[in-house]
């Protein structure tokens, strides 16, 4: 096995573990909506989750360890990285800010604040800015 062939298979792995993560935030009631499940869809494809893969995470998601990271800027990524699709998309709603809240408290942040949190990263990407504006703007606002 080559080296390459480890990285992608860790990134594979680290992507299939986020999206079990989300699905698992998406489950928390019981059921997912359909609003849930397309947001899902379109996770899936932007993780590169394969049609089969999908399937057995959302069968058996609670098997996928919850990891959110393990530094605030990768946070923040993730979370940079989900504001933007939820934008692309025209994703609008008290429903996907929830669901957004939710996913925020499962990376790590803080009950608390994740609202404020969701809201202005929800903000930001609409402004169009890049990662290390985004990441500047919303270290900012816990100083």
């Amino acid at each position: 096995m080559s080296i390459s062939d480890l990285f992608d298979s860790g990134f594979k792995k680290r992507n299939e573990d986020h999206f079990a993560a989300i699905v698992r935030v998406a489950m928390d009631d019981g059921v997912i909506s359909d609003d849930e499940k397309a947001f899902l869809d379109r996770l899936a494809r932007n993780l590169d989750i394969s049609e089969s893969d999908y399937k057995l995470i959302l069968k058996d998601y609670q098997s996928h360890p919850i990891n959110p990271p393990t530094s605030y800027d990768r946070r923040l990524e993730r979370l940079y990285d989900l504001a933007r699709m939820v934008q692309v998309d025209h994703i609008k709603g008290d429903h996907e800010e929830i669901l957004l809240r939710k996913i925020g408290i499962g990376l790590g942040f803080s009950p608390d604040n994740v609202k404020y949190v969701v809201d202005k990263a929800l903000t930001l990407v609409s402004n169009g800015v890049d990662l290390d504006t985004f990441t500047e703007e919303i270290k900012n606002m816990n100083r």
